[in-house]
């Protein structure tokens, strides 16, 4: 199987089921900004964390294939004439968003308060973990947007939510376990 099939050299691509879209679509804009999110994902991985921490964003990475297969679907040829679903893959279910839930609360447990918000920063790989936030976001609202145009399954919106906080705890826990400088902003007064 060769890597390019030319098929998209006028700027359209096929979603699961043969629909064919321009490149600009919203639905490839969205699957293709959880491809990104995956790709941070693997940095902050690759780095010298917790062992722990890295099987999680395996796990994450594994269910974000699934986020963006879910989205490059078309959702009138999602289902197959014989009524199966053209998908053979799990959803995103309640439990994956409750495991993120879980990781949340073990790692604040481990915390102190956050009293205020935090400058993005410190130690390299807490940058990469607000910056996967950070794209987590836009595909989240990318996903949302989509979702008010086409219908899509909510789980996949409620996972990205879920995924952007589980993001942004990571990236104050390994400030933590780094000692690394946490930077609270604290607005500075007008005259």
């Amino acid at each position: 199987m060769k890597v390019y099939t030319k098929t998209g050299d006028k700027g359209t691509t096929a979603l699961f089921g043969g629909t064919r879209v321009p490149k600009y679509h919203l639905r490839i804009d969205s699957y293709g900004t959880v491809d990104e999110l995956n790709s941070y994902i693997g940095l902050i991985r690759d780095q010298e964390i917790n062992q722990h921490y890295k099987e999680i964003l395996i796990d994450i990475q594994d269910k974000l294939f699934t986020v963006g297969a879910i989205l490059a679907t078309d959702p009138e040829k999602a289902i197959l004439k014989n009524g199966k679903e053209r998908l053979n893959i799990p959803k995103i279910s309640e439990e994956e968003v409750a495991q993120l839930e879980t990781e949340i609360d073990a790692m604040e447990s481990e915390l102190p308060p956050m009293t205020h918000f935090v400058l993005p920063g410190g130690h390299t790989t807490v940058s990469y973990c607000h910056i996967a936030r950070c794209v987590c976001r836009r595909a989240e609202r990318l996903a949302t947007e989509l979702n008010d145009m086409e219908p899509t399954d909510l789980m996949v919106l409620k996972y990205l939510n879920r995924l952007s906080d589980y993001l942004f705890v990571l990236a104050r826990k390994l400030s933590f376990d780094l000692k690394a400088d946490e930077v609270k902003w604290i607005p500075k007064k007008t005259e």
